[in-house]
């Protein structure tokens, strides 16, 4: 062999092995994907259990249409939510316009439930189309200002923001199973 043949056969291994590295990155970032995916479907699942339980829905609904009032600081809106959760909502509208009003210093805002209803929760039957966990959304008179504080919309902000964490959790635990690993094959 000649030292051209060796620097190809060299710069080759080189080739393959740096192929081999990035497929291997691939592989992990699509199991960490993976495991964030499983994370946030199973949190997804917990919110569902949040709406069923009403009195404590019940207060939640009212904290999130005066957060979402205290946003949008408006002096009348549209409230949109689940069919299913109009009558939880409209039971406390009164006492959240009214806790709003004292907040922010104004008169108490009018609240227009919407006729146009958020999306169902998910269910088993239907996983693929829209669905909606509960919440609120609400919006200016004209719909230029909207507020969407719907549980999942919450999910997705704190997924969102937690996420670089996340990714650090999961790199570490890989480093220290990898390292794990290492240690157990040396010593085989």
């Amino acid at each position: 062999m000649n030292d051209a043949d060796v620097s190809k056969q060299i710069q080759q291994m080189v080739s393959e092995y740096s192929m081999q590295l990035n497929a291997s990155r691939i592989k992990v970032l699509q199991a960490q994907d993976d495991v964030v995916n499983n994370m946030k479907e199973a949190a997804s699942k917990e919110l569902l259990s949040v709406s069923q339980n009403e009195h404590v829905y019940k207060n939640l609904l009212k904290d999130l249409i005066v957060q979402s009032l205290l946003r949008l600081k408006e002096p009348a809106v549209l409230l949109r939510c689940r069919k299913s959760d109009v009558h939880l909502v409209e039971s406390v509208l009164g006492s959240a316009a009214v806790e709003y009003a004292e907040k922010a210093k104004v008169h108490e805002p009018e609240i227009i439930v919407d006729h146009v209803h958020l999306p169902p929760g998910p269910s088993h039957h239907h996983h693929h189309g829209p669905s909606c966990s509960g919440g609120v959304v609400l919006a200016s008179r004209d719909g230029k200002i909207v507020c969407e504080n719907t549980l999942d919309a919450r999910l997705d902000v704190v997924f969102r923001k937690k996420l670089p964490e996340v990714h650090i959790l999961l790199n570490h635990t890989l480093l220290s199973v990898t390292g794990v690993a290492a240690n157990y094959l040396a010593n085989y």
